[in-house]
């Protein structure tokens, strides 16, 4: 049977959050799906886990573990994908019931874009006030990513990621195998941002659909890295580092007269709309 989609999942030391992951890809119906872990621990702690899902999931160990740099843990894994889409799900985050038959029919009826995502729905063991916060902040998201559907699949998704608050997490998005490939996978050299550079990079160039189901239950750790009440200092520092390096490959890229008019746009129009 043809794949429709593989589903990638970047793992490190979370054994118990990985297994509830991987039900939740393996409990899905209407869609055939394969399942590739990356393994990133020197140990491999997670080949039991991927082993007690009795051949239904392929494992892989990093041999030069990275000590926590998911483009590079991602990038292994992509390559060995046999499905028409991919799916980079982090280790304790959930594929919502039903996800993927959706995700393969938004794609069916919109031959012309090449990622599909939806609005993100944070759930967790952290303190209440915490959890608001990320709701408020996904939701704020969700309506602003309907906002930019308004203009198009392509430019104002590309003015938001590029100069506004992100719209999406990694797991939150599915794209077409041929477009990763197309785009070279992630960037290595960006920590923090990856995603957020790697989305932006496929929206611009093959177009972008916005489903209003939720399309991932997003796990929150206490401490939140970015969102939270009171993030990390260190991790705002690579954030801003990997806009800053976001940022500067558009430029150089698609020329200043369209990073300049994105711009405008963003901090104009996309404001008030």
């Amino acid at each position: 049977m043809a794949v429709d989609v593989s589903v990638i999942v970047p793992t490190f030391r979370r054994p118990e959050a990985l297994s509830e992951a991987l039900s939740s890809v393996l409990r899905q119906k209407g869609a055939s799906v394969e399942v590739i872990v990356v393994d990133d621990c020197p140990d491999g702690s997670a080949r039991p886990v991927a082993e007690a899902a009795e051949g239904r999931v392929r494992y892989f160990h990093n041999p030069r573990p990275t000590g926590g740099v998911p483009s590079i843990v991602r990038n292994l894994g992509w390559p060995h994908a046999e499905g028409r889409f991919i799916h980079f799900l982090d280790d304790d985050d959930l594929a919502p019931p039903g996800h993927y038959s959706a995700v393969r029919e938004a794609f069916d009826s919109r031959p012309h874009v090449g990622v599909v995502f939806g609005p993100v729905e944070p759930f967790g063991d952290c303190p209440v006030d915490q959890l608001m916060h990320e709701r408020r902040f996904f939701l704020d998201a969700a309506r602003r990513a309907a906002t930019c559907a308004r203009f198009g699949p392509k430019w104002a998704f590309a003015g938001q990621m590029l100069f506004d608050k992100t719209l999406l997490v990694c797991s939150a998005c599915v794209i077409r195998r041929e477009c990763v490939e197309a785009l070279g996978g992630f960037d290595p050299e960006i920590r923090l941002m990856e995603d957020s550079d790697f989305f932006l990079r496929a929206m611009r160039q093959f177009g972008v659909h916005f489903m209003e189901r939720t399309a991932l239950h997003y796990r929150i750790g206490s401490p939140s890295l970015l969102h939270g009440l009171d993030p990390d200092p260190s991790r705002r520092i690579e954030q801003k580092q990997g806009r800053r390096r976001m940022q500067a490959k558009y430029l150089e890229r698609r020329g200043a007269l369209e990073f300049l008019s994105l711009a405008l746009f963003a901090r104009t129009v996309l404001r008030v709309a």
